[in-house]
């Protein structure tokens, strides 16, 4: 009897232990799907939608959400997603995951004190949105704003690794005759001169372009502001390739004999602005060609800049020199962005539901409370409020022992 006593006893204690390993929270994320004419990624992917159904989160998917980036509702559902025909369904959703920042019509449809996640495309809001978001007391989270233990942003160190190389091979293909260009190889070969490639910015996006094009054999010269940067690529890409700040006088006789330049500056969070002048434009022979990685952030170049209106063709000629605006090179490669995206949120929500939800994690991770620049509808990041002349505050007002 005492041997069955304890049998019994140790199957209570494993149920006991069993039900203490089940998550004690429940968010529900919404997925909505995005303007498929602009924006062709999505934030989760079916694997990463498993692990978060797995570790406690309700998962509502926005039919044909994820057909962009070639996943079927059916495999979202067979995932642990559930799939729902209307976008209001979805923006009831504690948590809202998207690409593109909301629109009006998007906010109209969010319930009160819901969170959104997306990237930060300032001339894609507006003071009347962003009203209407304070009027809710919805909290906006912008990937660009936030960064890990290390100060890195890791949504803007994968999107910029995969726009880097990304950006060569576009390169490739509209240098060709195929695509009206001059009918140039990107790179060398024994006995001709090799493609002359200049990247603008030795952030993420360009060393990955640099390395790229120097991997293709092309000449890859690289200028920054930020002597540190420019040491940082130069250890890294090795001594074939050229560094210098941007000084005028070396930029004019560079760009002179350029087959191809890479705008890669960052913009966000910063007071000083710098973008290649007209003048420099003029100075390239013809047929020459411009990739703007920065179009999102208003543009690298003076003759970019106006490509940042709606409607504006992506592939246009001035000066003779070919320019490519996109507003996202990452959708064109919209599986790969989006697995990335999901790789990072994975990782984010997990920690996420160790803290014990969203209003701990924000209290307790600083890097992440920098991504809000909406908290409970109160505007809490001066790069966004100084743009749209909106008050600021501090988010430590808003959080209890911050």
């Amino acid at each position: 009897m005492i041997l069955d006593y304890q049998k019994s006893t140790s199957f209570v204690v494993r149920e006991l232990l069993l039900k203490a390993e089940k998550p004690s929270f429940s968010l529900v994320i919404g997925i909505p799907r995005e303007n498929q004419e602009v924006e062709k990624r999505l934030a989760l992917t079916p694997e990463s939608v498993a692990l978060l159904v797995a570790a406690g989160y309700r998962v509502l998917l926005q039919a044909g959400a994820g057909l962009t980036i070639n996943y079927s509702d059916s495999y979202y559902a067979e995932s642990g997603a559930e799939i729902v025909e209307t976008a209001q369904s979805v923006f009831q959703a504690d948590l809202v995951l998207k690409v593109l920042p909301p629109t009006l019509a998007e906010v109209q449809m969010m319930r009160q004190r819901c969170t959104v996640f997306s990237f930060l495309y300032l001339h894609r809001l507006s003071k009347p949105l962003l009203e209407l978001m304070q009027e809710k007391k919805i909290s906006a989270l912008a990937y660009e704003l936030m960064y890990d233990d290390t100060g890195v942003s890791p949504f803007v160190t994968s999107i910029s690794e995969i726009e880097g190389v990304t950006s060569i091979t576009l390169a490739a293909e509209l240098l060709s005759n195929a695509h009206g260009g001059k009918g140039i190889l990107l790179g060398g070969i024994p006995g001709i001169s090799p493609t002359e490639v200049v990247v603008i910015g030795a952030g993420v996006a360009g060393t990955m372009a640099a390395r790229t094009a120097l991997a293709l054999g092309a000449a890859v010269k690289v200028f920054d502001e930020d002597i540190l940067k420019l040491r940082h690529i130069r250890h890294e890409l090795g001594s074939a390739l050229f560094t210098s700040i941007l000084q005028p006088n070396v930029l004019k006789n560079v760009f002179r004999s350029a087959d191809v330049v890479i705008g890669a500056m960052q913009y966000i969070n910063k007071t000083h602005f710098y973008r290649i002048s007209e003048d420099l434009i003029r100075e390239m022979k013809r047929g020459a060609l411009i990739i703007d990685l920065r179009m999102t952030q208003g543009g690298c170049f003076e003759t970019t800049m106006e490509a940042c209106l709606p409607d504006h063709p992506v592939v246009f000629e001035k000066l003779g020199v070919l320019h490519f605006c996109e507003m996202s090179l990452s959708s064109r490669v919209a599986r790969t962005a989006s697995i990335a995206l999901s790789n990072i949120f994975v990782s984010l929500f997990s920690t996420l539901g160790d803290c014990g939800g969203l209003a701990h994690f924000t209290r307790f991770d600083r890097g992440f409370a920098s991504g809000f620049y909406l908290y409970a509808g109160k505007m809490v990041n001066s790069y966004v409020a100084n743009h749209f002349n909106f008050p600021v505050a501090d988010i430590g007002l808003f959080l209890q022992g911050y």
